[in-house]
């Protein structure tokens, strides 16, 4: 049974609970109910580090707009990516199960990725923060001026 964000203990619903690793557990202050939604080991926060790296949801982007891909396409589709940075997002994305390595038994080899199911369930999420960032990315960058230039 996964366990995770899930409160231990006697059952009772009286107030905060100490999980497995001692960690309280308990109303948060933005009102997540048990206190565990960006908890060390909750699925949010893993949502949010498979995102984060830099390229990782454009590689995602682009293969939900193009469908599967060479290594080569992607990194003309891309542009600003080098090889070596591709190729580590790539891994990260298959190690993380959200983008599947297929390999041709041609000459000369052939390899290309796809997006699996869990992927392909990334490209709404990725979608909505490009539309948050058109739409709000001038302000951040006017706020990001505005702190550099206030006098340390």
């Amino acid at each position: 049974m996964d366990t995770m964000n899930r409160k231990s203990g006697s059952g009772a619903d009286s107030g905060p609970a100490a999980d497995g690793a001692g960690a309280t557990v308990g109303p948060g202050p933005d009102g997540d109910p048990d206190g565990t939604v960006f908890a060390a080991d909750c699925r949010a926060r893993l949502a949010f580090e498979v995102i984060a790296n830099r390229w990782d949801s454009v590689v995602v982007h682009v293969l939900g707009e193009r469908g599967p891909m060479r290594p080569r396409d992607l990194l003309d589709r891309i542009g600003g990516i080098s090889p070596k940075v591709l190729n580590e997002a790539l891994r990260r994305l298959e190690y993380n199960g959200l983008v599947e390595h297929r390999r041709y038994a041609e000459a000369p080899p052939r390899v290309d990725y796809a997006l699996t199911g869990a992927g392909a369930a990334l490209l709404g999420p990725i979608r909505a923060l490009g539309a948050w960032a058109a739409a709000h990315g001038d302000a951040v960058l006017d706020a990001q001026e505005r702190y550099g230039t206030r006098g340390a």
